[in-house]
């Protein structure tokens, strides 16, 4: 029998989503508490608590920022070309690895957290024609998504399962505001993270973003499997709420499952006997 952690994406996903439905799963807090504090982010604070959305019950994760943005959750990922003029406002994807090695926290952990940041930048620079150490990484979006992705991976960490399906994303339609302007439901680094790791979304009727790159990216780093074992048992499940209204109830649900037998299974061994003495 195997383990798996299982990622119900039929409300999309966000990174502040997963973080909140790992620590609802069981991940320790305090584990969490003390690699987040080993960052040293100034001005940088998060609140874990329990809430509801459209009546569905879960755990809220939620970054507090002196200088927060309401725009684009992924707006932190610019065009070097396109703003050389504000460096002091912007990290490379270089400086966000100097800020998790500073971190007290296990190698997996560790690199896993980098290897999500990579995956993400490498779909903005494509996106945006540049390299991947071209994209800058603005200032205030930077520190909200280097707490999301470390999170998510010291939470990963510690619940040690290695084994993780993601059947799927459902995603909204529509189109986003960002730092580029309007784009559309997907927006460019989604569409091509699904691309690079065969990850399947499922068009909706709600308007909007449900699959952002940060959560995305964390899937697509994880995922191992694609199905569901034919049977399975529920050990223990998760739920994590997003921040976006969309007339519906919003979270992510993540369960801890393993494998059984099928007990409709029946078994028939055969074998042929070719040469018997009495």
């Amino acid at each position: 029998m195997t383990k798996y952690l299982y990622f119900d994406g039929s409300c999309g996903i966000a990174g502040d989503m997963t973080v909140a439905a790992l620590l609802d799963l069981g991940a320790r807090r305090e584990k969490l508490q003390q690699v987040l504090e080993s960052l040293k982010l100034d001005g940088v604070h998060y609140h874990i608590s329990q809430k509801s959305s459209y009546s569905i019950f879960g755990c809220d994760f939620d970054v507090h920022l002196l200088q927060k943005t309401d725009s684009h959750e992924e707006e932190y990922l610019m065009n070097a070309h396109h703003h050389e003029h504000r460096h002091h406002e912007h990290r490379h994807l270089s400086d966000v690895y100097e800020i998790i090695d500073r971190g007290k926290m296990s190698e997996r952990a560790r690199l896993l957290a980098k290897k999500i940041f990579e995956i993400v930048a490498q779909a903005e620079a494509k996106a945006h024609g540049v390299k991947v150490e071209d994209v800058h990484f603005h200032e205030v979006g930077a520190l909200d998504s280097i707490v999301d992705i470390v999170s998510v991976a010291v939470l990963i960490d510690d619940l040690g399962i290695e084994n993780c399906i993601v059947t799927g994303l459902n995603e909204g339609h529509g189109f986003v505001t960002c730092q580029h302007g309007s784009l559309p439901v997907p927006v460019p680094a989604v569409l091509n993270i699904a691309e690079k790791y065969g990850l399947i979304l499922r068009p909706t009727s709600v308007e909007g973003e449900m699959v952002t790159p940060t959560g995305i990216a964390v899937v697509a780093a994880l995922k191992t499997d694609a199905k569901l074992p034919p049977a399975y048992k529920i050990l223990k499940s998760g739920v994590g709420l997003g921040k976006r209204d969309f007339g519906r109830a919003n979270f992510l649900r993540v369960q801890i499952i393993e494998d059984v037998a099928d007990e409709k299974q029946i078994f028939v061994i055969e074998s042929n006997i070719d040469y018997t003495s009495a």
